[in-house]
C-alpha cells in the first residue's frame, strides 16, 4: 500500500467536498490536506503547499478545472491531477488528458474507485479506467482521429531500449519494475523516461501512452 498521498480537493460546491472528504476518511494512507473552490484558489493555495493529487472539478467559478489543470501541469509537473465531474462527453475526456489529467472520473464513481485512482496515479502517473479508455480508442481509431495533430512515424526515432520502456510504461510499470525487469539502475530508467518525454514532446506518461497508441506503438 503506497504510504502518505496529499491529496487536494478543488470543487466550488462545499457540501461535494465534504463529502469525498468523508469517503477518504477510512483509508490511513490518504490525507486531505485542503480545499479549494475554485482554480485560481486552488493554485493560490499552492504557492504555499503542494499535494501529491488533486481532485478537480471542471465547471468552477473563477477559474473552471480545465484552465487550472493546463497551470498545475505547466507549473507542477509532479503533482497529479484527477478530473473528478459529472460531464460523460468523450471531448472533455479526451481535452483533459491531452492537456495534462492523469484521470478522469466521473461523479457518480464508488469510493474504492476513488481510492484506486489515487493511490494508481501516485505510483503510476496515469489511471485509465472504461470511459478513458473508450474515448481514446474513438479518438484514435476513427472518428475525432482527424483532431490530432499530424505526425509522420519516422519523425520520432526511438531506440529498441526506449521503445522496450515506453511499451512498459504502457503495460503500468513502475520506474522500480522497469528496472527490475531490464536490468538497468532506476536512474538510467528515470533517464529513458525523459528522453522518450523529449522526442516524443508528451507533458506527461498520459502523452507518452497515447503516442503510443497513434504510432502502432501498442495496440
Amino acid at each position: 500500500m503506497v504510504n502518505n498521498i496529499k491529496v487536494a480537493i478543488a470543487d466550488d460546491h462545499k457540501i461535494f467536498r465534504s463529502g469525498v472528504i468523508n469517503t477518504l476518511t477510512p483509508y490511513e494512507n490518504i490525507t486531505v490536506v485542503f480545499e479549494a473552490e475554485d482554480g485560481a484558489h486552488l493554485l493560490e493555495i499552492m504557492e504555499e503547499q503542494q499535494p501529491d493529487v488533486i481532485l478537480m472539478d471542471l465547471k468552477m467559478p473563477n477559474m473552471d478545472g480545465i484552465e487550472a489543470t493546463k497551470k498545475v501541469r505547466e507549473k507542477y509537473a509532479n503533482v497529479k491531477v484527477i478530473v473528478l465531474t459529472m460531464y460523460e462527453d468523450d471531448n472533455f475526456i479526451v481535452h483533459l488528458i491531452e492537456n495534462g489529467a492523469n484521470a478522469y472520473l466521473l461523479k457518480n464513481a464508488e469510493p474504492d474507485e476513488i481510492y484506486e485512482a489515487i493511490c494508481t496515479t501516485y505510483e503510476k502517473g496515469f489511471y485509465f479506467n472504461e470511459n478513458v479508455n473508450l474515448a481514446l480508442l474513438k479518438k484514435v481509431m476513427h472518428k475525432n482521429k482527424q483532431h490530432f495533430k499530424p505526425t509522420f512515424r519516422n519523425e520520432v526515432q526511438l531506440t529498441d531500449r526506449e521503445l522496450e520502456v515506453l511499451r512498459l510504461i504502457c503495460n503500468e510499470y513502475t520506474t522500480q519494475e522497469i528496472s527490475k525487469e531490464i536490468f538497468l539502475s532506476p536512474r538510467t530508467v528515470e533517464g529513458l523516461r525523459q528522453k522518450l518525454l523529449e522526442k516524443t514532446g508528451a507533458k506527461n506518461i498520459v502523452g507518452l501512452v497515447m503516442h503510443a497508441f497513434r504510432n502502432g506503438i501498442i495496440e
